[in-house]
């Protein structure tokens, strides 16, 4: 040992004695892929692979070092800024996980990322210096990457190319900022991006579970509280509540104003959806790839807010999904921080930074000041419905009314909701699917049919079961159809007493049910 300070150590080892590190993560990765990935040939390449290109990395860095005699130093330090973002992210995917089996499934996948990413990042440094400074770093960045992309078992490689690309454009692709060399590019975000646009223009959206990720992610019950308070620290500690609350704030000003002019909601269920939630408060505030002026900070979380909102809009236009829509802007933001921050310091920008409008406040008050904000503007759309479980956007009454007050965008999210519905087990929803069909001229046969299966009287009798198909007719949820029905996005509700599901109802506006015994 060398040098050693509270939260530092060093250590100055040989070649030999440093590649027993990476030596250490490849051999656990190979482990891995031979207990978890043995089962799937292309899994199990995928990890083999993965550890064979870091072994071969490892010997020929050895060899390298041996000869050109380097003493190779490793540093352990453990940054807050890492440590803080892993236990967020930590809480999020438990409780994700509690409520999704498939969450739960891949997590031995996500920790092998991790050995992998290890790896990576110690072989990369030493290759490129004397140094390596060892700490939880790249476990937000390994966290980051499975909140919003995971590849399928037969295109598993990707993942760890993904993963590659992400410690090795931090580690090529820099800048001089305040002075000194600093990474462009959030190692997190970076290769979500880069992988976004290969996968759009590939049209391989099936190649992932993106959109999976995307659908499952607000399944868990107060999942947009769990994500807050899971942020909060960060919120407070590090600055970045000033992105955070812009993007918010922005986000929702768009929102409201969709809904004024349209009477729907922009995103359907939600007023920020969750997936975009998270990439507020952890994806897009990393300090290092964002402004370091405070109104720059803040044009940072508004452009994201704004660049999110309009790919939201064009994705489908181009027939592609809108999970990408969170992912793609950051690494452009990122390219902009220094142009960001000359139009900060530019008139009239200049004029609203809150280091002149309030001299005496610091840099810790005004950082407390702006995240006060955010948890006043959170929980006051908590409170109000306007984000959380009970949002109205969810409910099918809110899509019906809008429908026949003459949206067509509330028309088609009703038509979708409604056949989700039935392929959830809803005679009810089925026989309202057939219904809309036969009204369009188009054949309601397969929905009739299946709604009769559901047992659902309405249906058998447009499909005929009991002899000549009679007139299709509307007709109420039965008590068995409420489950789905009142589910809203969330999962199939577990609850079956007929009065909570009654006052479940009348508290979505079913008022074709509301009050029946």
């Amino acid at each position: 040992m060398t040098g050693t300070t509270p939260t530092t150590r060093s250590w100055n080892l040989s070649a030999g004695s440093a590649m027993a590190l990476p030596a250490f993560f490849i051999a656990v990765l190979a482990l891995a892929g031979a207990l978890i990935g043995g089962q799937h040939r292309v899994m199990f390449a995928s990890f083999i692979g993965a550890a064979g290109a870091a072994a071969v990395w490892a010997v020929v860095l050895f060899v390298r070092a041996k000869a050109a005699g380097r003493t190779l130093t490793l540093v352990w330090h453990a940054k807050p800024q890492h440590w803080v973002q892993v236990i967020a992210q930590l809480m999020i995917y438990y409780w994700w996980g509690r409520h999704v089996p498939i969450v739960a499934a891949f997590t031995p996948f996500i920790v092998s990322q991790l050995f992998f990413a290890y790896a990576v990042d110690a072989l990369l440094n030493w290759s490129r210096r004397d140094s390596y400074t060892f700490g939880f770093g790249p476990v937000p960045v390994i966290l980051s990457i499975n909140l919003f992309l995971w590849f399928r078992p037969d295109w598993f490689y990707w993942q760890f190319v993904m993963i590659a690309l992400g410690f090795l454009g931090k580690e090529l692709i820099r800048w001089q900022k305040d002075g000194r060399s600093a990474h462009i590019f959030n190692p997190s975000s970076f290769p979500l991006a880069v992988f976004s646009l290969v996968l759009i223009v590939m049209r391989g959206e099936d190649y992932t579970f993106g959109e999976l990720i995307a659908n499952t992610i607000f399944d868990p019950p107060h999942m947009y509280l769990l994500i807050f308070l899971a942020a909060v620290p960060g919120q407070f500690l590090f600055g970045v509540a000033r992105m955070s609350l812009a993007a918010l704030a922005t986000m929702m000003a768009i929102s409201l104003t969709y809904f004024q002019v349209t009477g729907t909601y922009l995103f359907l269920d939600a007023h920020v959806p969750v997936p975009v939630f998270i990439g507020m408060l952890l994806l897009v505030t990393d300090p290092s790839t964002s402004p370091k002026t405070e109104v720059g900070r803040l044009m940072f979380g508004a452009i994201y807010a704004v660049a999110t909102t309009v790919l939201f809009l064009l994705l489908p236009l181009w027939g592609v999904p809108t999970f990408y829509d969170k992912l793609l802007p950051v690494p452009l933001m990122n390219l902009s921080v220094r142009a960001i921050d000359r139009l900060a310091l530019s008139r009239p920008w200049a004029g609203l930074d809150p280091t002149r409008l309030w001299p005496t406040l610091t840099s810790r008050g005004r950082s407390f000041a702006y995240g006060t904000a955010m948890a006043v503007l959170f929980t006051a759309l908590y409170a109000t419905q306007g984000m959380g479980d009970r949002h109205p956007g969810q409910y099918l009454p809110f899509w019906t009314q809008a429908c026949q007050a003459g949206s067509d965008r509330a028309c088609r999210y009703e038509a979708h909701l409604t056949e989700t519905y039935c392929n959830n087990g809803s005679g009810w929803a089925c026989n309202e699917a057939g219904i809309r069909l036969a009204q369009v001229g188009r054949n309601p046969a397969a929905y009739f049919r299946r709604g009769c299966e559901l047992g659902f009287p309405q249906a058998c009798s447009a499909a005929g079961m009991d002899g000549v198909p009679g007139p299709p007719a509307h007709a109420p949820p039965r008590l068995e159809d409420l489950p789905v029905v009142l589910r809203g996005t969330k999962p199939v509700l577990a609850e079956r007493d007929p009065d909570k599901l009654m006052a479940l109802a009348c508290s979505q506006g079913w008022t074709e049910i509301c009050g029946r015994s």
